[in-house]
């Protein structure tokens, strides 16, 4: 079953390097067919994994010289001083490794930007929004970058947004989240990364301690990206550190009796999210009695609260610029 998908990802590479109009980069390529010389629209739309690129077949865009641009995708926060060490600290340094090219922020709650406006008086675009104002401005290619951190609901709407406004540029390339590959078919292991990236944030832990990180959770079917995280984790920092999530699977009511079969008495418990938002500062280390921190509290644990997002981790930060050059460079590239 495994080499006959392989080869049906090959025709379907195949097929994209003999029409030129779209293709996938991978972080590990696939060797190609020659001998395959089609494949469906279908099969080439399935094979569409890692960063995807759309060159135009428009005579017209394709004479126009270029002209670039980096739009960068975040869900956004209210929280003014976690969003200038996080958000802005990360646009910042994807800048930096681009100073000669338009880098744009957008967010994709129009519920944050419309609180943002309303309290700061800063009109911060939606995606959508961003990429009329390019093309007004005359830009024609665009690396869309996402600073989410699963491919979850979230990074579904940015790459709803670039197959609808794709063609309407001369080239567009998307790159993926903090973490996408598991390491399988050759490919990097981006969690083990992220894993590794967190360990400069981790306190010292004694034979009753243990670190508790809080992801978000999301409905879509990606929520299986935490069972990946808690085997990372535990191949790292030898069963200390647990994680659990807001809204997903698993939930701190699914944790807590772990807890306790492991004789857990103190708990640092720390956001795996961008930033240090409402659910950092409220649903884990609130003073309300249904926050995480009462509850544990409840259960005779201690906690402390590290209350900072992945933004404001320098080895995270580099990991968002590498996947936002990762997208430039799929920009760059030939086809």
């Amino acid at each position: 079953m495994k080499s006959n998908w392989k080869k049906m990802l090959i025709a379907s590479m195949a097929c994209v390097a003999l029409t030129g109009v779209s293709a996938t980069s991978f972080a590990a390529g696939y060797s190609l067919n020659p001998e395959v010389k089609t494949a469906t629209p279908a099969l080439l739309q399935a094979s569409e994994i890692g960063v995807r690129t759309y060159n135009t077949t428009d005579a017209e865009l394709q004479k126009a010289p270029n002209k670039d641009a980096i739009v960068v995708m975040s869900f956004g926060t209210t929280y003014k001083d976690t969003r200038a060490k996080t958000i802005e600290a990360t646009v910042e340094e994807i800048q930096k490794a681009h100073p000669n090219t338009k880098v744009v922020l957008a967010f994709t709650s129009h519920i944050i930007i419309d609180r943002v406006k309303a309290n700061e008086g800063i009109t911060i675009p939606t995606p959508e929004e961003a990429l009329a104002q390019l093309k007004a401005e005359g830009y024609n290619r665009i690396a869309l970058t996402s600073l989410d951190i699963i491919p979850g609901m979230e990074y579904a709407y940015k790459t709803a947004v670039y197959d609808i406004y794709k063609t309407q540029f001369k080239k567009m390339t998307i790159g993926t989240p903090l973490m996408y590959w598991m390491g399988q078919e050759g490919q990097r292991d981006d969690v083990e990364a992220v894993m590794q990236a967190i360990g400069s944030q981790m306190p010292k832990l004694g034979k009753k301690d243990a670190v508790l990180v809080m992801a978000h959770g999301t409905p879509d079917p990606s929520n299986a990206y935490y069972s990946v995280m808690q085997d990372r984790l535990n191949k790292l920092y030898d069963g200390k550190v647990m994680i659990y999530t807001v809204e997903g699977w698993p939930s701190l009511e699914d944790i807590i009796p772990q807890l306790k079969a492991k004789g857990i008495n103190h708990v640092t418990m720390m956001p795996l999210m961008m930033v240090a938002g409402d659910h950092a500062n409220n649903d884990m280390a609130g003073a309300e009695e249904d926050s995480h921190k009462s509850i544990l509290e409840k259960e005779g644990i201690k906690v402390d609260a590290y209350i900072h997002g992945l933004g404001e981790n320098q080895n995270v930060r580099q990991l968002f610029v590498d996947r936002a050059n990762e997208a430039w460079n799929a920009l760059e590239a030939e086809k």
